[in-house]
């Protein structure tokens, strides 16, 4: 009986080798095994249907890792925040949590602020009185 040998798993990474830009479209291609032009062709043509390439090409380029490399630029991103934050040096957001049972009052018990601060009406502007003028004209019959 002969042993069988486990193929390696192809992965998806970005090329050095005939890169452009970043290797994506050349990774691409040689993941799944076609010429790395007609990866740039069908992204340049997706990006004159809204654009559609350019944000494939951006996201590609953010998510697989390059060759070499075990992480992805955003995954070392996301390992950078995590490991601020557990340094302490990067601050921590704390959020007001309502309680569900206690409604939020401020000082005078109404549940949006206290009543003196909400906006008062200004002073309503003078109305011109209806009915007849005191000269005996009718209106509209300016003379």
């Amino acid at each position: 009986m002969s042993e069988l040998q486990p193929h390696p798993v192809k992965q998806l990474r970005r090329t050095r080798h005939g890169r452009i830009v970043a290797g994506v479209c050349s990774g691409i291609g040689d993941f799944i095994g076609v010429d790395p032009n007609i990866v740039r062709v069908a992204l340049a043509i997706a990006s004159f249907f809204g654009g559609l390439g350019i944000g494939v090409y951006a996201v590609a380029w953010l998510i697989i890792p390059e060759e070499g490399k075990s992480g992805s630029i955003l995954q070392d991103l996301i390992d950078k925040q995590k490991a601020r934050q557990a340094d302490g040096s990067w601050p921590r957001i704390q959020w007001p949590t309502p309680s569900s049972t206690t409604p939020t009052t401020y000082g005078n018990g109404a549940p949006y602020g206290p009543a003196e601060a909400a906006p008062q009406p200004g002073p309503q502007p003078e109305q011109a009185p209806t009915g007849p003028r005191p000269t005996g004209e009718r209106p509209g019959t300016d003379v």
